[in-house]
């Protein structure tokens, strides 16, 4: 298993599945085995959920994928822990609870994602949150050369 422990929100995982951007190259990463990508079942659960809504059926088409393909990939990649529990942390969106606590759970080196409350954290428990720019400045180059 590789060192670097990385928890992504949905949204980071759901850029990786469907675009070719940095999200992709963090994804791209865990199949080469360069970096563990950690979750919970509910983050599977908002990725499929978010992955069903009617404006990404276009994109999933024009990929010529289904939903189901796409999670049995992610499924691939990822290592599921027990679901933690959730202590409230952030007021504005407790949905975001569930990354700070995953992250925490599977003593996670980074959170990656792209939602601003949990980037105003900066860090949680000595776990670096950055965006995926800036995961990939910072890490993912390193690793696209070995």
């Amino acid at each position: 298993m590789p060192e670097l422990k990385v928890v992504s929100d949905a949204n980071v995982f759901i850029s990786g599945l469907l675009w070719e951007g940095i999200p992709h190259k963090i994804i791209k990463l865990a199949e080469k085995e360069q970096l563990s990508l950690l979750t919970t079942a509910s983050i599977l659960e908002e990725v499929n959920e978010a992955l069903m809504r009617d404006k990404f059926k276009t994109r999933i088409d024009k990929i010529n994928t289904l939903v189901v393909e796409l999670i049995e990939s992610l499924l691939s990649l990822v290592e599921i822990i027990q679901e933690p529990k959730v202590q409230p942390i952030i007021k504005d969106d407790p949905d975001d609870d569930k990354i700070l606590a995953c992250a925490l759970a599977c003593k996670a080196d980074i959170i990656v994602s792209g939602d601003f409350h949990l980037l105003n954290l900066k860090q949680y428990e000595n776990i670096a949150i950055l965006t995926p720019r800036q995961f990939w400045q910072r890490y993912g180059q390193q690793q696209n050369k070995e």
